[in-house]
């Protein structure tokens, strides 16, 4: 064909592929098509399947129900600690760090189906209106709230609300024939992060710090400053089960202990730059002799806090290994108030280990499996049980060893202990019958109980009341075979446990924790370095030089 011809005939050919376009157009739009074509780059992928399920999907759907289950999913592909929160449970997250939430004042239990009070905050809303320990809400505004569906979330979405607002609650109060109602204006609450501050005895101190929460800068400057005034020579600060917290306020906290110029922490990530966080040497408590405690519990933010006095020599850690959460979460609100926490970068001790323990993207089994596997090895039981990576060696500053790999070692290991622990144990700490029993007893002997101001003097009122054997018991009513052996064997857990709840229901929490920390192992050694002198960590070289001198005088 000549090329005059062909140009004859461009415009014919032209024309007829725009009307087979059109024609294949009208085809794959028409509704009775089973092909849609979407030219979407992969990060609108999702927007277009959302947008093509709500045009055309046979049935009407909630696009909204579908989005929030969609997206726990979508973030559970990248790493454990991502999480979305749907607005529904924002308020109560977001609240548990910022140091007060609005609500009624109270702490409760809930016993068969049934919120009982445990205490009510002093000054607050609920004991300005008369309500009292012991009292069983029944209902609120008027409507029943007891039976299966009062839940420990439940009870605390209904009793939080704006700070101002009223919520009527029923009272089913011992003594009194009718149900008394009360109309409490909610308020703010105070939620410390420091459960208990106290001399162990005439030359050292205790503080148990639960979380790194918005006011615990403050909280622990206080503590520092009560133990000072009382000739504290040397302090005991307790992070087992801390789960961490916010980065500012720890870094604040350690600052108090390092002197000028040390490294605290750095974080870095694929869009975070490296940064470095150091020392500025205004703390006020940079020489006085330090021991932390942490466990398998202890995590995050309280983690940061161990490395950096371990990586500094700045004091001795006690425990056992560390949970080993070193993942950077960046909070991110919608709209909704629903909330993103994304993984951002990780967390890097001075030395430069990473406390990040291995997981899989998109598979949390075996990190959610993590503690039973460290129980099922042994590790928590003994030393030897921890395997060490030798290509994750580091160093302090003082040149002592220190392993990477996730979590944080302890300096000094203290097992768990298990000696008493058998079956029958066991069997009543599954089904919650201590905890039972000890809600039980102390609402049936309030009066009597509430005489007592400290815990010792209600621990030897306790001694007398042969409450083991009430237990037991108590227990055989709910279907646990008495077995003398192993109930003999395990007669001081047992005492301990249950003496330990009743003291807390009446006297709250730092009588718990000052009764518990009596026959702590753990506490006992962090006393026992403290009084030799031992809690400042000596050069490896000075170490070895102070062995060859013992070794040449024993010779």
């Amino acid at each position: 064909m000549s090329k005059k011809r062909f140009s004859v005939f461009t415009p014919i050919i032209a024309a007829i592929c725009i009307i087979i376009g059109i024609f294949v157009g009208m085809y794959y739009s028409s509704p009775h098509s089973n092909n849609i074509f979407v030219t979407q780059s992969p990060t609108n992928k999702l927007n277009s399947v959302l947008r093509i399920i709500d045009e055309n999907y046979v049935d009407t759907v909630d696009m909204q129900e579908i989005v929030e289950d969609a997206l726990p999913h979508i973030i559970s592909e990248l790493d454990p600690h991502s999480i979305y929160v749907p607005k529904v449970y924002a308020q109560e997250v977001s609240s548990e760090l910022e140091g007060s939430f609005s609500g009624v004042g109270i702490q409760f239990t809930i016993q068969q189906d049934t919120i009982y009070v445990n205490s009510v905050v002093k000054q607050g809303p609920a004991e300005e209106v008369g309500i009292i320990a012991g009292d069983r809400i029944v209902t609120v505004d008027d409507s029943l709230f007891v039976g299966k569906k009062v839940t420990n979330s439940a009870a605390m979405r209904t009793l939080k609300g704006p700070k101002g607002t009223q919520v009527k609650l029923g009272i089913r109060r011992s003594g009194e024939p009718e149900l008394l109602n009360f109309m409490v204006t909610r308020g703010d609450i105070p939620q410390n992060t420091i459960d208990a501050t106290y001399m162990l005895n005439d030359k050292f101190g205790y503080i148990q710090l639960s979380k790194f929460g918005r006011t615990t800068y403050v909280e622990l400057i206080n503590s520092m400053a009560l133990l000072l005034y009382q000739n504290c020579e040397g302090v005991i600060i307790d992070l087992r089960g801390n789960k961490g917290g916010y980065l500012d306020i720890v870094v604040k906290i350690v600052n108090e202990f390092l002197p000028k110029q040390k490294l605290i922490v750095f974080t870095e990530g694929r869009k975070m730059l490296r940064q470095d966080i150091y020392s500025n040497g205004s703390g006020g408590f940079q020489n006085i002799p330090l021991v932390l405690l942490i466990d398998e519990g202890s995590a995050s933010s309280s983690e940061i806090f161990a490395a950096a006095i371990q990586d500094n020599d700045r004091g001795t850690i006690i425990g056992r290994r560390s949970y080993g959460k070193g993942l950077v979460q960046q909070e991110m609100t919608f709209n909704d108030s629903s909330l993103l926490r994304l993984t951002i970068a990780r967390y890097f001790t001075p030395s430069g280990r990473s406390i990040q323990k291995p997981y899989t993207k998109g598979d949390s089994r075996d990190y959610d499996m993590d503690i039973i596997h460290r129980i099922e090895h042994g590790e928590l039981y003994s030393k030897d049980s921890i395997k060490l990576d030798p290509n994750l060696l580091y160093h302090t500053n003082n040149g002592r060893p220190v392993y990477g790999g996730g979590g944080i070692m302890p300096d000094i290991f203290v097992p768990q202990d298990t000696i008493a622990a058998n079956t029958y144990l066991t069997d009543v700490l599954r089904r919650g019958l201590i905890i039972q029993f000890s809600f039980q007893y102390t609402d049936k002997n309030r009066d009597r109980l509430a005489k007592f101001e400290t815990e010792k003097d209600l621990e030897n009122f306790l001694k007398k009341q042969y409450i083991v054997d009430r237990f037991v018991q108590f227990a055989e009513t709910k279907g646990v075979r008495r077995r003398n052996l192993l109930i003999n064997k395990a007669h001081s857990l047992l005492e301990k446990s249950l003496n330990a709840n009743i003291i807390y229901n009446i006297l709250g929490m730092e009588a718990h924790i000052k009764y518990l920390n009596k026959t702590d192992t753990t506490i006992l050694k962090a006393i026992d370095v403290l009084d030799k002198g031992e809690s400042l960590p000596q050069p490896i070289n000075e170490s070895l030089s102070d062995e060859k001198s013992k070794e040449s005088s024993t010779e």
